[in-house]
């Protein structure tokens, strides 16, 4: 099926829709309030050593310190113990390879990657290996012999190097080594807590990761945003450049494929299936349970065989939500009890199936006599329900609503909107105390920027009445 990105930018927000036959797979959404941190490189400092757990936290200039585990360490020597690796007081250079989750800081490491289109260098790692997702044999030598490992780092062959030319892998052979030679020059004017290598935007790491011949285009709907990814192509992956199209629709380009419904939709607890059954999805901080139920299904056949139909049925669902929702660490899924031997065999081999073209690492193990299956799911950043919503204060936290920062940008991306389909002489945004309130301090800036590059006033009217996710925009009055 055609696979598709769209790149919906604004000077506040950077969201990405990966879409493949009109269905929203995976979604990223960057904030400049909020920005990730992941592959960032810093100079840091050992804050504190914990032998108890082979553990030490590194000051890097955050509110809270990083976690950096002794198996993170690289080193050549056969030291294992913390305290043999590191000192109190100690200057180091980490990356970032997690960013924080939840009430956990950032974790960082010293075994250091720097990737680009179709190669990943490893300094000081002087090996030559090839993505798994590579399985063909006579390719993965052919990749094998391709480059040779020196004193300076080592190579890993990412999946789009399959279809790359010896021209295109040996440029980043030599560019990705000079790009850590600079680092280890920033490094040496740095303080401590200083960022020393910043990973590129949003915009451009879609380019540089998730481009594969697949792909067939990437819309965006801001021209200075396709200026600046058709001129890291050109520098890079100069076959990609023509892919890159400017959305000049006054269409919402989320709107394409119900990108915004699609999105709302995997906010929800509950997920039907076509047949009637449903799904549960609850999130936790220490897994994500996954409920099975027949719902309204009743089936034709046997009691057992409407069971497997509804947990076959559920098994592409589950595969999907979890990557759009960008569910990780511990996961269960609850499937309906079934009796044959066979059928719970043949579950779990559909559900290894349906998470194969899961970009995250997965594992799963086997079915139990309850009926559960625990997986594990690479998880390097929030969820997307941990980006956008916070715990509900009405229910006591034991539900979810939006965010004040995701109702702010969802005000300030339909107020843009809003003034390309309408002449009106200003805006009135109606909402919550709360909502006012946010706009008027930490949004104040966004919102300035936005009503200057309107050219039409912006005012804010409380409305007691409204609950947190509750606003209009309406057109200003001569009055006002």
């Amino acid at each position: 099926m055609a696979e598709e990105i769209l790149l919906n930018s604004t000077s506040h927000e950077v969201r990405a829709a990966f879409v493949e036959g009109g269905v929203l797979q995976e979604i990223y959404i960057e904030r400049r309030l909020r920005q990730g941190l992941l592959g960032n490189i810093y100079q840091g400092k050992v804050h504190r050593v914990l032998p108890g757990i082979q553990a030490a936290f590194i000051d890097i200039g955050l509110e809270r310190a990083a976690f950096l585990h002794a198996s993170d360490i690289q080193t050549q020597t056969i030291k294992t113990d913390i305290r043999e690796l590191l000192q109190q007081g100690q200057e180091i250079l980490v990356q970032v390879y997690k960013d924080a989750l939840g009430s956990k800081g950032v974790r960082v490491t010293t075994q250091f990657t720097l990737p680009g289109h179709y190669l990943v260098f490893t300094p000081n790692v002087p090996q030559i290996t090839v993505s798994q997702k590579i399985t063909d044999a006579s390719l993965r030598a052919r990749l094998l012999q391709a480059l040779t490992p020196n004193s300076a780092g080592g190579y890993i062959f990412r999946t789009a190097a399959a279809m790359a030319t010896p021209a295109e892998i040996a440029a980043e052979q030599a560019f990705l080594p000079t790009l850590w030679t600079e680092i280890l020059h920033r490094r040496q004017q740095a303080k401590v807590g200083e960022l020393v290598y910043a990973e590129i935007p949003l915009e451009l790491r879609l380019l540089r990761d998730m481009m594969t011949d697949s792909v067939t285009r990437i819309r965006v709907d801001q021209l200075t945003a396709v200026s600046a990814m058709r001129e890291f192509a050109k520098r890079h992956m100069p076959t990609l450049t023509e892919r890159i199209e400017y959305h000049a629709s006054d269409q919402p380009i989320f709107d394409i494929y119900s990108v915004e419904t699609q999105l709302q939709k995997a906010l929800q607890r509950k997920v039907y299936l076509k047949s009637g059954g449903y799904l549960i999805f609850d999130q936790t901080e220490a897994m994500t349970t996954i409920d099975v139920n027949t719902g309204s299904f009743l089936g034709r056949g046997s009691q057992e065989e409407t069971i497997f139909k509804t947990n076959r049925e559920a098994i592409d669902v589950i595969a999907h939500q979890v990557r759009l929702r960008n569910l990780g660490g511990i996961i269960i899924i609850d499937f309906i009890d079934m009796v044959e031997p066979q059928h719970k065999a043949e579950l779990l081999q559909l559900l290894t199936v349906a998470l194969a073209k899961d970009s995250a690492k997965t594992e799963i193990s086997e079915l139990s006599s309850l009926g559960l299956v625990q997986m594990t799911r690479k998880r390097t950043r929030e969820s997307l329900e941990r980006i956008l919503c916070v715990p509900c204060p009405v229910c006591q936290h034991r539900g979810t609503v939006k965010s004040l920062e995701t109702v702010g940008y969802d005000i300030l991306r339909e107020l843009q909107q809003t003034a390309k389909n309408f002449a009106w002489p200003g805006f009135v945004i109606v909402a919550a105390a709360v909502v006012v309130d946010y706009l008027h301090t930490d949004a104040a800036k966004m919102l300035a920027e936005i009503e200057l590059q309107l050219g039409r006033p912006v005012k804010l009217r409380l409305e007691s009445s409204y609950v947190q996710e509750h606003y209009d925009i309406l057109p200003m009055s001569q009055k006002e």
